[in-house]
């Protein structure tokens, strides 16, 4: 009974915390598109274009692989993959329920936003190919980075004190993937911020939320 209550509770938490992140940057998609728009527009295309311009073959590749590191699929089968293998390493459910709801919850956010809010990405020649034209805000792979990459660090924190001396690693991916972003102009200053902002909210949230301290974390 204690159990069911617990569960119910962080269930109601980590939604109470999904709608307001999703009401957040959705607000803030509103205010950079709409009320905003011609302050920000202007400096976001200003900056797109000066990254453009800096472009080079190599920095051209180094991107490339920069952004595939954090590909939808690749974030999703990375997730998946790692919560498989610690379920069957730690014996607990933890994992599984952890990545899920870190994952479904990110998708389901830039799913929303971009579904309510539309821009047009930079003005630039695009490197990434198939981008939707008008789903700029937020960026997504900039999301992906940090909640399988950083998310992953904090649960191995938590969970393996051991890997404390090489899990730091995995905080350099939104390091990675936010630059490359910008290098192949698929994304403006401020939707990458976005980003920045207010995945480590959600991941906070969830690793609170689900892990709590170290020693609470549970079969």
């Amino acid at each position: 009974m204690e159990i069911n209550r617990r569960t119910q509770q962080a269930a109601l938490t980590l939604t109470a915390w999904w709608v307001a992140l999703t009401a957040a940057v959705t607000a803030v998609g509103w205010l950079i598109t709409h009320p905003l728009e011609s302050t920000v527009e202007p400096w976001d295309d200003d900056i797109a274009r000066s990254i453009a311009d800096q472009r080079t073959p190599d920095g051209e590749f180094l991107a490339k692989w920069g952004s595939h590191v954090a590909d939808t699929i690749v974030g999703v089968i990375i997730a998946a993959v790692v919560a498989l293998v610690l379920w069957r390493l730690q014996k607990t459910r933890v994992p599984l329920v952890y990545f899920t709801v870190l994952v479904a919850g990110t998708l389901a956010l830039y799913l929303v936003v971009t579904l309510l809010i539309t821009r047009d990405r930079p003005p630039v020649k695009i490197l990434d190919p198939g981008l939707v034209p008008d789903h700029s805000f937020p960026s997504g792979h900039v999301m992906t980075a940090i909640v399988v990459y950083c998310a992953l660090a904090i649960y191995l924190f938590r969970t393996v004190p051991s890997s404390r001396r090489w899990a730091w690693v995995l905080f350099l991916a939104p390091v990675i993937v936010a630059p490359s972003r910008l290098y192949e102009g698929a994304h403006h200053v401020t939707d990458v911020l976005t980003s920045l902002v207010f995945a480590p909210i959600w991941v906070a949230v969830v690793a609170h939320v689900l892990l709590g301290r170290p020693d609470k974390v549970e079969t």
